[in-house]
């Protein structure tokens, strides 16, 4: 499986606007819960992240988009990030597959800012890293070798 980015919807509702996507992964949901909920995840396709208490309430501060709290919290499933100059991201995991997830985003933010362009680059490179990621060679399955020599006691 590969990845996809569906198009995105945008809404506006005041000043206050709301951008969401469906990204098709090519790995379990145990496997791109670290992307969307480490440091180190979400510095390797989002953005960098200063500050993140893994957990309800926590704090937060992601390098491009603010600082701020962890409003939702459930491991493996859904990340909520509350920030005052971003709004809020929220990543919601789903399984897709006996291989894949699917990852429900939104982001809800006041004035101008993220645009659906910005975030499709992003999940365009959440893709590659997650293709790229030394797991995925782990799935496939395993190539043909030169026969070995044969055990103790067995006919060839």
């Amino acid at each position: 499986m590969s990845g996809s980015i569906a198009q995105g919807t945008s809404q506006t509702h005041g000043n206050t606007h709301i951008l969401h996507f469906l990204v098709r992964l090519p790995r379990p949901m145990e496997d791109v819960w670290p992307a969307v909920a480490t440091p180190e995840g979400l510095g390797a396709w989002c953005t960098a992240v200063d500050i993140l208490q893994p957990r309800l309430d926590g704090a937060v501060t992601l390098r491009d988009l603010g600082s701020g709290r962890v409003t939702a919290w459930d491991v493996d499933r859904v990340a909520e990030y509350t920030v005052e100059d971003g709004g809020r991201i929220r990543f919601h995991l789903e399984r897709g597959g006996d291989t894949g997830s699917v990852l429900r985003f939104t982001h809800e933010f006041r004035g101008e800012g993220a645009s659906e362009s910005g975030w499709r680059n992003r999940f365009e490179r959440l893709i590659e890293v997650l293709e790229s990621s030394q797991g995925l060679t782990a799935q496939r399955p395993p190539q043909p070798s030169e026969p070995s020599e044969p055990l103790p006691g067995q006919l060839t």
